[in-house]
C-alpha cells in the first residue's frame, strides 16, 4: 500500500498548509487543525486563550507605574461629578430667544421624562449672565467663583448623552455604556497606567459622608476588571478609610506581626491556586490596606494647610466646608500621586431641579461654586494644574420648557460641562445648541469622545486600550462601533498626540 498522501481526499484547509511540512510529516498542531472537521484545533485554542487570560490576568495585577501609549499632557485626573443634571441655560449657555419668548409656546417636539411637563411652554432662565475674565466667557452670576477662572477653562456647550433618567446617565458617563456591569473611567486608567504612590490606591472616591448619589457604587465600579482598580472610597469625617484600623488599641507591633502572618498565610494559600486573580487582588488589597494605614492618615489632616488656603476652598464656611474639604483632599491626594479622584457634592441628586429651580439651585451653588474654583486655583499655584484634568459635570442636561410651572425636566439631547488643564484648551468655548438649549447642533460631543479624549491626554489610545472579558477584547470607548473620537478642537497646540 503505497503511504503517499492523497491531497484529493484531504479537507480543502490543507492547501494553507506549508508544503513543507508534508515533506517531514505533520506538526501536532496541523494534526489537530485538519483532523475531526478542525475541532481538536478549536480546543487547543480555547486552552491557549485560558493560559493567555491567565498570563494577561497576572499581568494586570499590579498598581506599579505603567508607561502610556505615547507621551501624555497629564498624569492624573479629578473628577467633579454634579450628579442630578445642572441646567446648562441657568448655568453656562445664554439663550436669548428663551428670554424674548418666555411663557410661550414653542413648535419643538421635546421628550418628556417626567409628570407634570407643560407642554413646550418656554421658560427663560432664572439667573443673569455677564461676561468673566479676559476671554469674556458669559457665565450666570449665581457662580461668580468659577466666573474668576473662565481664562482657565475649557467650556463644552455641546454634550449629549444616551439616556434621560439619572441612573442609566450617570452610569453612561461614567463607564461609558447605560447599561450596569462595566468598568468606570476610573479603573480603566488605573488598570492603564497604575498610580505612583504605592502606599495609595490609583483611584480614589470622596463622596459625602452623609450619603451616596443616585447610582451608588455604580459610578465607581471596576466590573470585570480586578477589583484592584476599583474606586476605594475615602471619608473626609474621622477615619479616612473605614475598618483600616483596629476598633480596640492593640500592643505596639501587634498588629504588624498580625499582618505579617496574615500574609504569608495568604501566600502559602495563594500557591494551591495560582490562577485565582480574585484570590490574587484580595491578598494585594490586603496589602495595599496595611500600606494605607500610614499614609491615609496625613490626607485628612488639614493642619499644615496655611489658613489662606483653608480659605480659599471655603472651609470656614458651614456651606462650603464639607465639599471644599474633599476638594482639597483631592488636591493632596494628585499631589500624592493618586491617578484618578471622584468626587460627589450632597447625597443623592442635588442637582435635580424639577420645581424650584432657582431656590434649589441657589442651594447647590453656593456649596459648589467656590470650593470648585478653589481647586483650579490651588492646582494652578502649586504648578499642578498643566498635569491634572478637573472635569465638572452632570450626567445630563435640562429642558428649556417649564415643569411645574418653575421647574425643568432631565434633557439627554444637550448639557454643558467644563475642563481644565491637562493641556485643554484655556478660556475657550466649545459647540453650541440650538436656539432654545434643546439639542447639541453645533460641534456636538458625545460621552465616549470625552472619554476618548481625556484618555488622549493621558497618554492613552483608547482604540487599543483593551481587556479580554469572555473571550472578547473590551474597551472603554468600543471604538470603532461607537464611532468615538478625540476632540482635537478642545486641546492645546502643545497637547501633544491626537489619535483619533
Amino acid at each position: 500500500m503505497s503511504h503517499e498522501l492523497d491531497r484529493s481526499r484531504l479537507p480543502d484547509q490543507v492547501d494553507s498548509v506549508a508544503p513543507a511540512a508534508f515533506a517531514h510529516g505533520f506538526s501536532r498542531r496541523d494534526m489537530l487543525r485538519l483532523s475531526g472537521l478542525g475541532f481538536g484545533s478549536l480546543a487547543l485554542q480555547a486552552l491557549l486563550a485560558g493560559e493567555r487570560a491567565t498570563a494577561a490576568s497576572a499581568q494586570a495585577l499590579d498598581l506599579r507605574p505603567k508607561a502610556p501609549h505615547f507621551p501624555p499632557r497629564a498624569r492624573a485626573v479629578i473628577m467633579l461629578m454634579q450628579n442630578g443634571g445642572p441646567s446648562q441655560m441657568e448655568l453656562f449657555e445664554p439663550k436669548p430667544e428663551l428670554e424674548k419668548h418666555h411663557g410661550k409656546q414653542h413648535s419643538l417636539k421635546v421628550e418628556m421624562f417626567q409628570a407634570g411637563s407643560e407642554q413646550n411652554t418656554l421658560m427663560k432662565s432664572v439667573f443673569p449672565f455677564r461676561k468673566y475674565g479676559q476671554s469674556g466667557m458669559e457665565l450666570a452670576e449665581i457662580i461668580p467663583h468659577i466666573g474668576s477662572v473662565v481664562d482657565d477653562i475649557c467650556l463644552v456647550r455641546s454634550m449629549y448623552t444616551e439616556h434621560a433618567n439619572h441612573t442609566e446617565a450617570l452610569v453612561m458617563f461614567n463607564t461609558g455604556k447605560i447599561f450596569q456591569g462595566k468598568p468606570a473611567l476610573g479603573s480603566w486608567i488605573s488598570y492603564a497606567l497604575g498610580t505612583e504612590n504605592q502606599n495609595l490606591p490609583a483611584y480614589v472616591v470622596l463622596r459625602d459622608p452623609a450619603g451616596y448619589n443616585t447610582s451608588g457604587s455604580l459610578t465607581w465600579s471596576s466590573a470585570w476588571l480586578p477589583a484592584l482598580y476599583r474606586g476605594t472610597e475615602f471619608s473626609s469625617q474621622g477615619a479616612p478609610i473605614l475598618n483600616l484600623k483596629p476598633f480596640r488599641p492593640q500592643p505596639a507591633g501587634a498588629q504588624a506581626d498580625d499582618l505579617d502572618f496574615l500574609a504569608r498565610l495568604n501566600r502559602q494559600h495563594q500557591r494551591g491556586y495560582p490562577r485565582d486573580s480574585e484570590l490574587e487582588t484580595r491578598i494585594q488589597n490586603y496589602e495595599l490596606a496595611a500600606r494605607m494605614q500610614l499614609a491615609a492618615g496625613e490626607l485628612v489632616d488639614i493642619s499644615q494647610e496655611t489658613a489662606a488656603t483653608r480659605k480659599l476652598y471655603g472651609l470656614d464656611n458651614p456651606e462650603t466646608q464639607g465639599y471644599g474639604l474633599r476638594c482639597l483632599m483631592a488636591r493632596k491626594l494628585v499631589e500624592a500621586g493618586v491617578r484618578f479622584v471622584q468626587i460627589f457634592p450632597k447625597p443623592f441628586q442635588p442637582w435635580d431641579t424639577h420645581s424650584k429651580t432657582k431656590e434649589e439651585l441657589s442651594a447647590i451653588c453656593g456649596a459648589c461654586d467656590q470650593p470648585s474654583a478653589a481647586l483650579i486655583t490651588d492646582l494652578k499655584q502649586r504648578g499642578l494644574l498643566d498635569s491634572t484634568v478637573v472635569l465638572w459635570s452632570g450626567e445630563f442636561g435640562r429642558l428649556p420648557v417649564s415643569q411645574n410651572g418653575t421647574g425643568r425636566d432631565h434633557n439627554r439631547n444637550a448639557f454643558s460641562l467644563f475642563l481644565a488643564g491637562g493641556g485643554f484648551k484655556a478660556g475657550h468655548i466649545h459647540g453650541a445648541t440650538d436656539e432654545v438649549g434643546y439639542r447639541s447642533v453645533v460641534d456636538r460631543v458625545s460621552v465616549p469622545d470625552l472619554h476618548a479624549t481625556i484618555l488622549n491626554q493621558l497618554g492613552l489610545d483608547h482604540r487599543t486600550l483593551t481587556y479580554e472579558h469572555s473571550g472578547r477584547e473590551e474597551s472603554l470607548t468600543d471604538a470603532p462601533v461607537s464611532g468615538a473620537k478625540v476632540v482635537g478642537q478642545l486641546l492645546a497646540q502643545s497637547a501633544g498626540s491626537v489619535v483619533g
